[in-house]
């Protein structure tokens, strides 16, 4: 979850990057040194494509996601600038005569999807090529298994490149490049050159690393002097057929990228266009400062002076795309963007809180026994996918859902750990349910026949129905619990019961939980003694937790709790861990209105001032998980610290609050509806002043408001 938006130290180098790329075409120090040149322009000057991929793979590249669409703008989005790019340089392909090769229409096509049409394009179908590669990697494997398989890509691409003098004197692998070089010029290219850097970007992204500046500093500069011995040794051996790939420049590279995120700031937005435009453009300045030094007979000083050349080149460059970013800026088409300083509405999701109760929650259970998340009814309302892959993160591995859609959902997202439906799957989904690797729940020992007989071998924990009387197995009908197990289709991986009054400290509520306890645990005993191994089991929920903390289990399942609420502002619990809220729902006032004493508003004219009174008007209603059942003053929200009273009825999208006693309330102000815990507008005190749970209220939040993630 990049929430960090801060990366300065990415942004700087975009653009000292983008400077050292026109260091390749214009050789710099080639007038003075042509060692220092080849260490500037063949050593230093390579790190900045691996750095341009790893910035795209940085912010594109994840196990989780909610379908390709990222990626399916990227790929639009680089495929519109390789047209651009393609049709400005149409002017200089024909200048060099490039429409009069040889074989032009097998050679524009291979040039088009791997080498460019011009010298420095090759990169945008390579960011093409080799971000679908990396992101279809990463998704089906895994950070590990992809960066293992992209970098047998890269080994590959390193002997058709700096390396290709060995394969060169091997008949075999001759040969082998040879029919590679037939379809692309060079193996640096969105096959074998550009996936590593794209998945080691995502890579960071997802995983930190926990070096010091120092260490990554080190670890920078050791790799770096190890690529330049490296560089210095092939090019004095000859074995270089082109120069970019080489064995540590992989190091190099993530140890550079892990220093510029120590650098943060002031965000650069627009030095990230300005470094493609240079990229883009700067062969075409290049061409012109030719012509311009010729027709001026000024070559002397230009062009036979390679760092005036370079200089003049970078400066033009830069002008040139600084002029062009602001005529686009000023008359590009408007696009609107989320920002909730805008939206009249928006949810809140708090990562740090959900961490929080994550670690708090986890503390007080037994070493052995860990999280099982309830992420089911859009994680109560929180949206699955960012508090799922938020957990998976943080190290969450075993995930509980009401339904197989959920359950699905979740693993097309990125989960990759233990899903469990608590709820019913029709048996005609089981082939779905071993695709997916999903746990389903038994409910009866009818259904587990039944799920049997469909010859779909299938994952299952055993649900034993303890006092509750919902579903499962009764407890005491050990034989029915046995069948089960011994079922040629069925893995029983887990047993597991649910407390129906692990809310209540009342004497009668905790004896029948104790019983419950004993109940389950006795059954486990039979099992055991039977020769039956034991799966793995759990107990608590969120309630079950906070009252019966040290019960001997594998998982305990956090539902409520994790997202930091209790169920009613009046429940008591043996434990008290200071959760937070990880949900707000907040608006903004939009009106003010003055309503003189007997003056009515709202449907049916409910509200009535009892005197000269201000109303305020929210933009925000039922259909946006606001209660109706707080019409005319049963509820109230949050605003300037204070609690203003529901006038009249919550309308679907609109409602009124009474803001007499608060001073200063003006529009634009905004409004916490719930979530603020303690402060009458918490989610547990707002469903209680509606007549129900929190988890009621959370599970069912609109589902058109934008959520921002704090």
């Amino acid at each position: 979850m990049r929430r960090n938006k801060n990366y300065t130290g990415i942004d700087f180098a975009r653009f000292v990057f983008a400077l050292l790329i026109i260091a390749i075409h214009t050789s710099p120090l080639a007038s003075f040194n042509e060692t220092g040149d080849f260490i500037l322009t063949r050593v230093i000057a390579r790190t900045g494509v691996p750095f341009f991929f790893m910035v795209s793979g940085f912010f594109l590249v994840t196990e989780y996601t909610c379908g390709n669409g990222r990626l399916a703008g990227f790929i639009k989005k680089t495929a519109i600038i390789y047209i651009v790019a393609i049709l400005i340089y149409i002017p200089v392909n024909i200048y060099n005569g490039y429409f009069s090769m040889d074989n032009f229409l097998p050679n524009i096509i291979k040039d088009i999807i791997f080498d460019g049409t011009l010298y420095h394009l090759w990169y945008l179908p390579a960011s093409i090529t080799g971000a679908a590669i990396a992101w279809y990697l990463v998704k089906k494997q895994g950070f590990a298994k992809a960066l293992i398989i992209s970098v047998i890509l890269y080994i590959t691409g390193l002997f058709g490149d700096s390396y290709y003098g060995i394969p060169e004197n091997i008949p075999a692998l001759k040969s082998f490049y040879s029919q590679i070089f037939l379809i692309t010029d060079y193996t640096r290219n969105g096959i074998f050159f550009a996936p590593v850097f794209f998945i080691l970007g995502g890579y960071i992204s997802e995983n930190r690393s926990q070096l010091s500046f120092g260490k990554n500093l080190c670890g920078f500069m050791a790799s770096f002097l190890l690529m330049l011995t490296e560089a210095l040794i092939l090019h004095g051996f000859k074995l270089q057929r082109h120069d970019s790939m080489y064995i540590f420049l992989l190091p190099c590279m993530y140890f550079l990228f892990n220093l510029l995120l120590f650098f943060k700031g002031k965000r650069l937005v627009n030095i990230r266009t300005l470094s493609l435009v240079i990229y883009i453009i700067h062969p075409m300045m290049i061409v012109i400062i030719r012509m311009c030094s010729k027709l001026l007979h000024i070559q002397k000083i230009i062009i036979e002076n390679s760092l005036a050349c370079y200089s003049v080149t970078c400066l033009s460059s830069v002008i040139f795309s600084i002029s062009a970013i602001a005529l686009w800026n000023r008359y590009k088409p408007f696009k609107t963007k989320h920002n909730p300083e805008k939206d009249r509405a928006y949810i809140e999701i708090n990562l740090d809180n959900l961490g929080h109760n994550v670690k708090v929650l986890q503390k007080i259970l037994p070493e052995k026994c860990k999280l099982m998340a309830v992420v089911k009814a859009e994680a109560y309302g929180h949206g699955s996918f960012g508090i799922s892959t938020h957990l998976a993160r943080m190290g969450v591995k075993a995930f509980a859902t009401a339904t197989i859609d959920e359950a699905v959902r979740l693993r097309e997202y990125g989960i990759k750990g233990e899903i469990l439906v608590l709820g019913h799957t029709d048996i005609r989904r089981a082939y779905e349910l071993k695709k997916y690797n999903i746990i389903q729940t038994i409910t009866d020992l009818n259904y587990a026949e039944a799920l049997n007989k469909q010859g779909i071998y299938v994952k299952a924990h055993i649900k034993a129905d303890t006092g509750m009387h919902r579903i499962g197995i009764d407890a005491s009908d050990t034989e029915a619990v046995k069948k089960v197990f011994n079922m040629e289709n069925i893995e029983v991986c887990g047993m597991y019961t649910h407390l129906c009054c692990a809310d209540s400290l009342e004497p009668e509520d905790i004896l029948y939980t104790r019983e419950q306890i004993s109940s389950f645990y006795g059954l486990i005993d039979t099992l055991e003694k039977s020769g039956i191994k034991i799966p793995k089991l759990h107990i608590q929920s969120s309630y079950g937790m906070l009252n019966y903390p040290g019960l001997d289990a594998d998982y305990a399942r956090a539902g409520i709790a994790l997202y930091g609420v209790l169920s009613s502002p009046g429940d008591k619990t043996v434990i008290d861990l200071g959760l937070k809220p990880v949900l707000c729902l907040k608006s903004k006032v939009i009106l003010v209105k003055q309503l003189k004493k007997g003056e009515s508003a709202g449907y049916g004219r409910a509200f009535t001032a009892e005197r000269d009174s201000r109303i305020a008007i929210v933009p925000a209603g039922y259909a946006d998980g606001v209660p109706r059942s707080l019409s005319c003053g049963r509820g109230s929200v949050l605003v300037k610290g204070m609690l203003a009273p529901v006038a009249g009825r919550v309308c679907m999208d609109q409602l009124a609050i009474d803001i007499t006693d608060i001073e200063g309330v003006n529009t634009g102000d905004m409004v916490t509806i719930i979530g603020a815990e303690n402060s009458g507008a918490g989610a547990a005190e707002v469903a209680s002043c509606s007549g129900s749970i929190s988890n009621e209220l959370l599970s069912r939040m609109g589902t058109r408001l934008p959520v921002v993630f704090s």
